[in-house]
Parts: structure tokens; C-alpha cells; sequence
């Protein structure tokens, strides 16, 4: 293949900023905006919105993923966790994969077939066909007779998904000194952060069970509150959600003002540091590293709906739904599909507040939930993304990041500082190879 007839087949790098129906980067002459041009555009118009009143990121699995040189350095989204599990037949007594006994006997007893290509795609829906089963089974008059063995598998493999979700969230090229997705991660926070002390302080959402966001603001020693007080023993106390850092500026008038940096961290779905115990007033515990016998994580199951009913989930998503219905309030997601429902719920009745503002960062041709908000025609719902000079997407997190967030000035200081040490001592910055063959 010559290189021109490479160029015409390579993505040409293309910008879309959707505002309700209308596309904000205006094509020339029928041509494509050039890409750093509309990219300016966008960040002139984030940086209106990061400046709204009250704001909150909302980050799905995407942005805890990362694929450098074909190679996943951070989490699996949900689609490759599905595949990873349903492609692979664990050996007797194999603590994350089915065996082929367990496959069997699902197959010919329930007609679950776990290699079915809808089960390789969805591991929610798989979770979800293995709950129903282990729940009409547990009601069958011969729960102690012949559908005995097919409910003893049928929990077994719940319990071996579930290992397998944690295993995928501990394990990888990022415990193993890869600082890829938590320096990405920490170059989201440094920008974020700067915001005007008289404006409320930034909170983020996260259906993630991973600790990217902790370790990141640790590594940068931002403070944070992520509904945990205590220090040997954190409990989960959602009251200190209504607290702030202050600092006071003159003892004897007790003048205070809000302490720069300061983050709200909610973890929607839990995490893999919390366990569950029956000491203190508050159940919920964090500890500093998981714990497989007590997590309290939702798992991807039919009863997520439910599961967020009890506390803690009953007081995170209180937070979730009390913040973005606030007075101009703007939500940006990223790496978020819009596939849980109770999450969709909560964002679409904020839509019924005429000074919210939604950010979506997603393919323009994206389907399901994102093409039913681009189909609204709401200019209140900003729909961002498109192709990259060289590859890559214009609305993945590492994009937002490096290309897209508005940077303060006092940030590309340090940045360049940055460089320049980095440059000085030889180093290639985290994430310069992506790109690399």
C-alpha cells in the first residue's frame, strides 16, 4: 500500500462539538476544521464551564483504561472483561475462571451457554442470566433434589465473576510500576483544582472500584473527602460530606477562608478498599489494601438497582442527585457509557432543571442512551469527540487531559518545569510512548 493511498484511508482528524443539534466547529469551504483550531475552541468553552457555579465529573471505566502499543497498562473496560472471562476455561478448583465441569453442567441443565457471544460482550448481562438462575432456583421445591447441583454451580461461578472483576482491578501493568493511568490521572487533578476560592469546591463521581483517584491526589498531597472519617480505624460517615477545609487567615477576628486544592471523591459503586464489619456505630470500613473476604463493591448484577437502596449507596447516590440538581450546576462525563439505569435516572431529572448543563464525552455516532440525549436537541447537552492527528479519540480521558482541560497559567508553569527536569535527566514523560510501534 503507497502512503497516499494510506493518508485516504487513515481517519482524518476531525473535531465535533455538539450543542444540542448544532455543531459548534463551523467546517470551511466544506472542508474540516483544522484540529488544534477546533480544539481551541473547546477549551475556550470548557473553560466557561468549569467555571459554572457548581461543578462535578462523573468517570466511568474508560477512564481508568489505557492502551499503549496494543498493550492494557490500566483496567479493562467492561466488553474486554467480559471476553477474558467467558473465553477461558479455568482447571479444578480455579478461583476466577468456570471450569469445564461448571460449563457443562450450566449448559445442559439451565441452557446457559457460557462461550455465547452476547455473555463474551456484556459480563452485566452475564451476571444478570446467573442471578435469575440462582434466584428461581433457590425457590424450587427440588432446591434439594436434582436442582441442587445446578444451583451449587450456578453460585459458584457467581463467586468466580466476582473474583475475577477484583482480580482485573488489582492485578495489571499498573501494580507492577507502571505509572501510565495514575500520572494521567494526576494531571487531571493538578488542573482541576484551580478553581476561585469563592466558588463551591469540585466533586467527583466514579462508578470505579479502582484508586487511581486516591493514590493520585496522595502522590500530589491534595486534600480530599471521600465520606471517611478517622484515622486508624476510617469509617464511612456520609456527614462529613457536609464539611470544608478552611484555614484561618487572622486568629484574632477568626477570618477562614476555603483551602485551595480541596477535592469531594464519591465512589458510587464502593471500592475495593471497603469491607464490612459489625464494630462501631458505622459498618462500612476503609482499609489500605483490598480485602476479597469482605468487599463491599456492587458488582455488575441485576440487583445494582436495589444494591444502591442500602447504605452506603443510599447516601453516595443522595450526593450524586443533591449536587447536580444544584443552581448552575455542569456534569462532565468521561469513559461513562450511560449503561446503569439509576445513574441515567438521576442525570436525566437534573435535565429538568433549566440552569444544568450536561458534558458528554463520547463518539458523535455514538448509540443507545448518548444517541437518545443527542437526538433531545437540548443546547444544555454538549456531546464532544471525534479522531486524533496520528490516531486515537478525541473524547478518551487522556485526551481531555492533555489536549482539551483548560490549563491555568500557574499550571503550565509547572509543566514546563516539568519538561525541563524530565528533559535535563533523559526521562521520556508517562504515556510519550503510546504512539511508539
Amino acid at each position: 500500500m503507497d502512503k497516499e493511498t494510506a493518508s485516504v484511508l487513515k481517519p482524518q482528524p476531525t473535531l465535533s462539538f455538539l450543542k444540542g443539534s448544532e455543531e459548534a466547529i463551523k467546517a470551511k469551504d466544506g472542508a474540516p476544521a483544522e484540529w488544534e483550531s477546533a480544539a481551541m475552541i473547546v477549551r475556550s468553552q470548557l473553560s466557561e464551564a468549569m467555571n459554572a457555579k457548581n461543578v462535578a465529573f462523573l468517570l466511568g471505566a474508560g477512564a481508568s483504561s489505557f492502551m499503549t502499543s496494543g498493550k492494557q497498562v490500566g483496567i479493562p473496560t467492561m466488553e474486554p472483561l467480559a471476553k477474558g472471562f467467558a473465553g477461558t476455561t479455568g482447571k479444578r478448583a480455579d478461583r476466577l475462571f468456570a471450569t469445564a465441569t461448571q460449563r457443562k453442567i450450566l449448559k445442559t441443565s439451565l441452557g446457559l451457554d457460557l462461550a455465547a457471544p452476547e455473555y463474551s460482550r456484556n459480563i452485566e448481562l452475564l451476571m444478570e442470566t446467573l442471578h435469575c438462575h440462582r434466584f428461581a432456583l433457590s425457590r424450587s421445591i427440588h432446591s434439594g433434589g436434582r436442582h441442587k447441583l445446578p444451583l451449587k454451580t450456578v453460585n459458584a461461578v457467581i463467586s468466580k465473576v466476582q473474583n475475577f472483576v477484583l482480580s482485573r482491578c488489582t492485578t495489571g501493568a499498573f501494580a507492577d510500576g507502571d505509572d501510565t493511568v495514575l500520572t494521567l490521572y494526576q494531571d487531571f487533578y493538578r488542573k482541576l483544582v484551580f478553581r476561585d476560592r469563592s466558588l463551591p469546591r469540585p466533586w467527583v463521581f466514579t462508578t470505579n472500584y479502582d484508586t487511581f483517584n486516591e493514590t493520585a491526589m496522595d502522590r500530589l498531597g491534595l486534600p480530599y473527602c471521600n465520606g471517611f472519617s478517622g484515622t486508624v480505624e476510617r469509617r464511612f460517615n456520609p456527614a462529613v460530606f457536609r464539611y470544608a477545609l478552611a484555614e484561618q487567615l487572622d486568629i484574632s477576628s477568626r477570618k477562614w477562608t476555603a483551602v485551595d486544592g480541596f477535592v469531594y471523591l464519591c465512589k458510587l459503586h464502593g471500592s475495593i478498599t471497603w469491607t464490612e464489619d459489625e464494630h462501631g456505630l458505622f459498618a462500612i470500613r476503609e482499609t489500605q489494601v483490598p480485602d476479597p473476604t469482605g468487599q463491599v463493591m456492587i458488582y455488575p448484577t441485576p440487583a445494582k438497582q436495589n444494591s444502591s437502596l442500602g447504605s452506603p449507596y443510599a447516601d453516595l447516590f443522595r450526593e450524586f442527585q443533591s449536587r447536580i440538581v444544584r443552581e448552575q450546576s455542569v456534569l462532565f462525563t468521561l469513559g461513562f457509557g450511560f449503561g446503569d439505569e439509576h445513574i441515567n435516572n438521576i442525570i436525566y431529572q437534573a435535565l429538568t432543571i433549566p440552569t444544568f448543563r450536561l458534558v458528554v464525552f463520547a463518539s458523535p455516532t455514538s448509540g443507545g442512551e448518548i444517541a437518545k440525549l443527542r437526538a433531545l436537541g437540548d443546547p444544555r447537552v454538549w456531546i464532544i469527540g471525534g479522531d486524533l492527528p496520528g490516531g486515537g479519540k478525541a473524547h478518551y480521558f487522556d485526551t481531555f487531559v492533555h489536549s482539551l482541560m483548560p490549563e491555568p497559567p500557574g499550571d503550565r508553569i509547572d509543566t514546563a518545569v516539568r519538561k525541563v527536569v524530565e528533559d535535563m535527566l533523559g526521562r521520556t514523560p508517562p504515556g510519550g510512548g503510546k504512539d511508539d510501534a
